[in-house]
């Protein structure tokens, strides 16, 4: 049996469609709520990618690659953000939450969900990449 053949950590049919819609929606109104906060687009476009920038843990291997990749990609840390901007009226700690959030909505609308150790193409989403399209 080849290695990681039989995985089944991840959603699939109309629960993987709702989820991709989901990443959609967050991707929408971060934007939105970015527009209306003014938080400049320099800033957004520069950003917006900084996320994937937990790519690199995968240097140092799988675990550690999916363990930075999730850390990066999770919901939790840029809504604890955004709460600490609205708290303390903070517009920046605002703005970095919604471009955070909006990266992460572009990421699951195209399919990129949260990392297995397995590997870097097994995602909570299915599979990414070529492989996806041969199982």
């Amino acid at each position: 049996m080849a290695e990681n053949e039989g995985f089944s950590g991840a959603v699939d049919g109309g629960v993987r469609t709702l989820l991709r819609i989901e990443g959609l929606i967050l991707l929408i109104v971060a934007v939105a709520f970015y527009e209306r906060i003014a938080g400049g687009w320099g800033l957004f476009a520069l950003l917006i990618l900084a996320p994937d920038l937990s790519f690199a843990g995968y240097l140092l291997g799988s675990r550690i690659g999916a363990l930075a990749y999730n850390t990066a990609h999770s919901t939790v840390g840029p809504l604890a953000l955004a709460a600490v901007g609205i708290a303390l009226d903070h517009r920046l700690a605002l703005a970095l939450a919604l471009i955070w959030l909006a990266h992460i909505g572009f990421d699951r609308a195209l399919g990129y969900g949260l990392k297995h150790a397995q590997g870097f193409i097994f995602t909570h989403l299915g599979r990414i990449g070529r492989s996806s399209k041969e199982s």
